[in-house]
């Protein structure tokens, strides 16, 4: 019987024959970016690759995800590896669109490439015989959570619920025969390969103060400043700041999106977007309520109408202990540098998945020094964000499911999930707020 290790070189050996399949793929989705629900292109590419090795594809989920599925010779477990289709609007990044400013400034295009090196690496009758259970690849939509207004607006249309991808394939079942999943994200300034840690959640707010226009040189006494109203808000939260606890790593960052309409004219209707994120669930609501006292204080100062949306967000992040050692031990085996991360400041909708199933949200090195979201962040090294952050995706399924899934198995049965999917989406709608304060003098 072969052993796992001489699988895993087999693995190795196929996804390196078919190296420049997952790397074109890769460059080709950093140069045809797009932004959330929106990914159409990618797609497309995403479905024809899957379809070049002759597997089903499901399609359309929420809008432009995509599944495949490769089963192993004996039933068992089903691991689900994920990549992310989107980008977001990073003005001056060089791969950036010219009209919509679209840009990989987070490294979404290497997720889906050694998602298919890993796919590349499995899929294989001499792999697949010694497996018990399947390996589903996931192309989702809409991680980065941008674009707030818009996508209110399509969810207003029915066009789905959820602002986030993952959220939106949970509610849709997409995730309901699932048992376990992973993905390996871009890192930048950063050397081999990271695991562990946490992250934050986050609420999402589109806030809209309404004043009263008037001539802003003639008569400004007959107007109410909306402008005014929201940058007395911000201070407000500016204030609470020193309030926030240090273990709960909030983060409240909110930018005004419509300032006014002319400059002669009393600003009568201006919008801001924020976040509120934090380490739990719990600190999330608590700061969430002083956000909202100083957004009604900006706007009762000046006498202005305030409307505050509040918009679920992502859930906080957090690793499956089980998963993350059977990860490492392959991180081990290998070359490459490792080391567990500290907490991180941003957030991710495999928040979500952590709270219903086992999950790993590994990072990968191989970009430039500059932080993500950003013109700079570039990904420089494809052999190492593609090709072994697959090895390594694929390594650890072969160790779940040989065996009879065994090492699977285990993780299934000691994991402990913080919810039910339907109590997931429960807790989910229950943010969903509209709330409407008019100080109007």
């Amino acid at each position: 019987m072969i052993s796992k290790e001489d699988l895993k070189i087999k693995v190795s050996k196929l996804i390196d024959e078919k190296k420049d399949i997952p790397i074109d793929l890769s460059k080709d989705v950093l140069s045809n970016p797009e932004t959330g629900y929106k990914e159409f292109k990618t797609s497309e590419k995403v479905k024809n690759i899957f379809k070049s090795f002759d597997l089903k594809v499901k399609e359309g989920i929420a809008i432009t995800g995509l599944i495949t599925k490769i089963q192993g010779a004996n039933p068992g477990p089903n691991i689900a590896i994920i990549g992310e289709l989107d980008g977001l609007p990073v003005p001056g990044h060089p791969f950036a669109d010219k009209e919509t400013h679209a840009a990989h400034a987070c490294g979404h295009h290497i997720q889906l490439g050694n998602m298919l090196a890993s796919l590349i690496g499995l899929n294989s009758s001499e792999i697949l015989n010694n497996l018990s259970g399947s390996i589903t690849f996931i192309a989702v939509p809409a991680e980065e959570y941008v674009e707030i207004e818009w996508r209110s607006l399509q969810r207003d249309q029915g066009k789905f619920e959820f602002l986030g991808g993952k959220q939106e394939f949970v509610k849709l079942g997409a995730f309901d025969d699932v048992d376990i999943s992973m993905m390996t994200h871009a890192r930048g300034n950063y050397e081999g390969f990271g695991y562990g840690g946490t992250g934050n959640g986050l609420i999402a707010k589109f806030i809209e103060f309404k004043g009263k226009s008037s001539h802003a040189g003639g008569d400004p006494h007959l107007g109410i400043n909306a402008l005014n109203a929201a940058n007395l808000a911000l201070m407000g939260i500016h204030a609470n700041r020193e309030t926030f606890i240090d273990e709960d790593h909030v983060r409240v960052h909110p930018i005004i999106t419509k300032g006014g309409f002319v400059v002669n004219q009393v600003p009568e209707i201006v919008t801001m977007e924020t976040f509120v994120r934090g380490a739990s669930i719990e600190a999330i609501q608590k700061s969430n309520l002083k956000v909202d006292n100083a957004l009604r204080a900006g706007a009762m100062a000046v006498g202005a109408e305030v409307k505050i949306t509040t918009l679920p967000g992502y859930f906080p992040l957090f690793h499956d202990k089980n998963l993350t050692n059977l990860y490492v031990e392959n991180l081990n085996k290998s070359n490459h540098r490792n080391e567990e991360i500290p907490h991180g400041g941003g957030s991710t909708d495999m928040g979500d998945l952590a709270h219903i199933m086992p999950v790993i949200h590994p990072y990968v090195g191989g970009a430039t020094e500059a932080s993500a979201h950003t013109a700079g962040f570039l990904v420089e090294d494809y052999e190492l964000s593609v090709i072994e952050a697959g090895k390594m995706m694929a390594h650890t399924v072969i160790d779940l499911l040989m065996d009879d899934a065994t090492e699977a198995k285990k993780i299934i049965k000691e994991h402990r999930p913080v919810y039910s999917t339907e109590e997931y989406l429960k807790l989910m709608r229950s943010f969903s707020n509209v709330e409407v304060s008019n100080y109007n003098i």
